[in-house]
């Protein structure tokens, strides 16, 4: 269900976002073959939300109201609505002829922290990782950190049409088993991806990278299963890894590159390898990285 009124919704938003103009800006220092990208509607995490809240409110699951899942639900449409935020200054910004990062740096790690921290306020209650003489004390920081980290890292890879959506489907696998909200996301994510796949006719935009962001830290801590995070989400770590280390070789030699670009799939395309080629390798490694952690614990 999920994936199918994903599927609709995504296309009906597609042809509303060409009439208005909702288009993406694509900057302009990036690779070539992007230049042709700009316009392509954005925003498309839009609809993909609405279709996982639809769902969620229409199908009679039996664990919808446990408290995972509404710490889950809660974590999803909030980072969600800080990605809106920022991806529609940007399109208005866009349509009023004015250059926009979206919403100031700050501010959106502000309005990320303050959910980070609520969620793992809830989620140390939920699931405590028992450090003797810590406690809380602990749990609430380190899972919050997680979830700031999964969001921005999550974000950071959606930069080549199917990457993160692909790269989100396999890594919320393992967890699909035991969460209905987790299940349906993954659902919706395989709708969305019927348009976003190369060439894309619509983007994810920080609405959608921000909320599967927050589905994969939340699903993962909240059902006991934290320290795989890292590993199924190995693409993700890669391309934060890859912006952190490019800033500071940038500073400590005075202006030399370490990557030719960064978040880590744009120094590939530098290199001269197709998108798709980049986008199925990153698939691939997501795969193996799940197939690890799944094989030697099980399922959840």
């Amino acid at each position: 269900l999920s994936t199918l009124l994903a599927w609709f919704l995504v296309g009906l938003y597609r042809g509303l976002a060409r009439r208005n103009g909702w288009g993406q800006t694509v900057r302009q220092d990036g690779p070539e073959t992007h230049h042709v990208k700009s316009g392509t509607p954005n925003m498309g995490g839009v609809p993909l939300v609405i279709a996982i809240l639809v769902t969620w409110v229409s199908l009679p699951i039996s664990d919808k109201f446990d408290f995972r899942e509404l710490v889950l639900l809660a974590s999803v449409v909030l980072m969600a609505a800080i990605g809106f935020a920022d991806d529609w200054i940007k399109v208005r910004d866009r349509q009023k002829g004015r250059p926009s990062d979206g919403l100031h740096a700050r501010y959106k790690l502000a309005f990320q922290l303050l959910v980070a921290v609520g969620f793992g306020v809830c989620a140390a209650k939920i699931s405590p990782l028992g450090v003797p003489g810590w406690g809380p004390f602990f749990d609430a920081p380190l899972y919050a950190t997680i979830m700031l980290a999964a969001v921005n890292a999550f974000n950071f890879t959606d930069g080549l049409d199917g990457l993160l959506g692909g790269v989100a489907v396999l890594v919320l696998l393992p967890i699909l088993w035991v969460s209905p909200l987790v299940g349906i996301a993954v659902g919706a994510t395989l709708g969305f991806l019927w348009y976003n796949l190369r060439p894309a006719s619509v983007f994810m935009g920080d609405t959608g990278s921000f909320a599967l962001g927050a589905v994969a830290a939340a699903g993962y801590i909240l059902y006991d299963w934290t320290w795989s995070l890292p590993v199924v989400a190995i693409v993700p770590v890669l391309e934060v890894l890859s912006v952190f280390l490019q800033v500071g070789y940038f500073r400590q030699t005075g202006g030399k590159r370490l990557f030719l670009m960064t978040p880590l799939h744009h120094h590939f395309e530098k290199e001269g390898m197709p998108e798709e080629k980049i986008t199925c390798r990153f698939w691939l490694l997501t795969a193996v990285a799940v197939a690890m952690v799944w094989s030697f614990k099980g399922l959840p």
